[in-house]
């Protein structure tokens, strides 16, 4: 009897964390501008990310940063839309991460899936952060905000 419920309790967590992921997949979070990487951070330290980290110029507007991987179902299609959205403005790169070959950066970001994206800021401060299947709209939306807060400093 003690087995049954075991079980019945895993299976109720597994469903619980199931269900969180899912609802998390996609959606972005969003990060506050600091001053320079140099300056003091209040709430949460600033993370940035140089073009010798990627192996890849970040690009002078923002840069869009896919952490992928070979099993990904989602990825391929994810970078096709980086690809899109960094075609409608100029000054956007698109950098491609191989989570496995990369586990530095995987780790130091704390990338738990594929395709996470990270959305830069032009100084490579993150702006932005989405995991799972990246919807359209808004990171479309992240983009724009990204590309004003530049033209505003």
């Amino acid at each position: 009897m003690t087995g049954v419920i075991i079980l019945i309790a895993s299976l109720a967590v597994a469903a619980a964390v199931g269900t969180v992921v899912r609802l998390r997949a996609g959606k972005i979070r969003t990060y506050a501008r600091t001053d320079s990487p140099g300056s003091p951070v209040t709430s949460a330290p600033a993370e940035y990310i140089t073009g010798s980290d990627l192996g890849a110029p970040l690009g002078q507007q923002a840069t869009l940063v896919q952490f992928s991987a070979e099993f990904c179902r989602y990825c391929g299609p994810s970078r096709d839309l980086l690809i899109d959205l960094a075609m409608q403005a100029p000054g956007i790169a698109v950098v491609e991460v191989n989570a496995g070959e990369r586990m530095d950066l995987t780790k130091r970001f704390r990338v738990f899936s594929t395709p996470t994206v990270l959305m830069l800021r032009s100084d490579g401060s993150i702006a932005a952060r989405s995991a799972g299947k990246p919807e359209k709209a808004r990171l479309a939306e992240s983009l724009q905000s990204v590309l004003n807060d530049g033209l505003r400093s």
